[in-house]
């Protein structure tokens, strides 16, 4: 490419930047299951040009069959530009590779953070609904959640009760995390950080022993199989604490995303502590 020509693709690169942080976008793509569901809240369904591949796996996305009427993308650079995207909504954990190729072509990225708590992904839907030019569904959605977790705060005074949610291979949130803060809208104490966690950490099945929550959070696993919590009270050490620690099913899907998710997770958050109460 000529000197001249590569100035004036740089040129229009610039623009097509700039041009994203005003001008609602027309074509987006969203490169994360958690994206994709704060998308498919705030925009209007032409404004989708397609969604991550994970919004086709019922384990990890709660977009369900609605994700079925978009065209879906593994995340490489040269799909997304096939799809003629004017942006790109992607997580830190997307693949820098094709961030990088995105951004160097001239197309729109905009990069968001694992919320840590609700208010920062209240924030995302916000953002989103934005980019989008649909503010006002933006705060609809943020109205519905808002709705959803103080009908499953607890009652003014309960005592809060003790939880471990065990995500898939046994990991649990620590403080300062997104599910920690949703345990204790909802009216639990995170047990993770009895056991030491300071953030996302496998928690060991002796301090369970040790010191038992009063009910296991699991992840569901495939219909029909065991959840994680379910297979770890089946451990020899853990045998003595059957009728002590009470496993209530929380599906996986709901471990890793805010946005529109938090309105199932409050509820059935809330559900689990009526059951043990």
């Amino acid at each position: 490419m000529n000197p001249s020509r590569r100035t004036a693709v740089a040129g229009v690169a610039a623009l097509g930047l700039a041009g994203a942080a005003h001008a609602p976008a027309r074509r987006i793509i969203s490169l994360n299951p958690c994206l994709d569901a704060i998308l498919v809240g705030v925009a209007e369904a032409r404004q989708i040009a397609a969604l991550s591949h994970y919004s086709r796996e019922p384990m990890v996305s709660s977009v369900g069959a609605a994700a079925r009427r978009f065209a879906f993308t593994y995340e490489s650079a040269e799909e997304v530009i096939a799809l003629s995207p004017d942006l790109v909504l992607a997580s830190r954990h997307s693949s820098l590779a094709t961030r990088n190729a995105l951004k160097r072509l001239g197309v729109a990225v905009e990069l968001f953070a694992t919320p840590d708590s609700v208010a920062e992904s209240l924030a995302q839907v916000r953002r989103v609904a934005d980019l989008a030019g649909q503010a006002e569904r933006g705060r609809a959605e943020v109205a519905r959640i808002e709705a959803a977790l103080a009908a499953a705060a607890p009652p003014r005074g309960a005592r809060p009760v003790r939880a471990l949610v065990f995500q898939r291979n046994g990991f649990s949130s620590g403080p300062d995390t997104l599910i920690d803060d949703l345990l204790r809208r909802t009216g639990f104490r995170n047990a993770a950080v009895d056991y030491g966690a300071t953030r996302t950490t496998d928690i060991a099945l002796d301090a369970v022993v040790a010191d038992p929550a009063e009910v296991l959070l699991s992840g569901e696993t495939l219909p029909g199989a065991p959840t994680w919590g379910e297979r770890v009270m089946r451990h020899p050490a853990l045998e003595q604490l059957k009728g002590r620690i009470r496993v209530v099913g929380f599906p996986q899907r709901l471990m890793y995303c805010g946005g529109p998710n938090l309105v199932e997770a409050a509820g059935r958050l809330a559900a689990a502590r009526r059951q043990i109460t």
